[in-house]
């Protein structure tokens, strides 16, 4: 079996201004538009067979819609929304401007992520972060077992 896509989706009683803030925050194109669900893309992946894949991708859906079984309708809890942008100081400057909830301004973070923290108008948190160098301590932690990077354990 193989993914050929995935996304989260967010759960909002305001469709239109959950668009609304992930386009104006972050430039999202929006690929699929009705009032009871959104699909939105971010860049295109050029691929040699001529097809292009989303880089990002988020869906919205309405909380009361009928496809949503009614156990799974509540605020969301447990989950981040991260994005990896170009220019996390620019979209700093942006949810200035836009008056949005900032639980964090950016700071530099020793995995190589310079990172901003807000929420979304839905309560959810939305992590922005652009790759930064990594600590040095944090690089000497990191060894490679085959396709995957590891963190050493503290203790062996």
């Amino acid at each position: 079996m193989t993914v050929s896509r995935a996304f989260a989706n967010v759960l909002t009683d305001d469709v239109a201004g959950t668009r609304d803030f992930y386009v104006n925050l972050l430039g999202f194109t929006v690929a699929f538009d009705s009032d009871w669900f959104v699909n939105l893309t971010s860049g295109t992946l050029d691929l040699d067979d001529g097809h292009g894949t989303p880089a990002g991708e988020l869906g919205i859906w309405r909380r009361d819609h009928e496809l949503l079984p009614d156990g799974f309708r509540q605020q969301p809890g447990g989950v981040v929304l991260s994005f990896v942008v170009d220019d996390v100081d620019a979209v700093h400057v942006r949810a200035q401007q836009q008056g949005l909830a900032i639980v964090a301004g950016p700071q530099d973070l020793f995995y190589g992520q310079r990172r901003l923290l807000l929420t979304d108008p839905n309560g959810a948190l939305v992590d922005v972060s652009t790759p930064t160098a990594m600590s040095e301590a944090f690089t000497a932690s990191l060894v490679q077992d085959g396709n995957t990077i590891r963190q050493k354990p503290e203790h062996p």
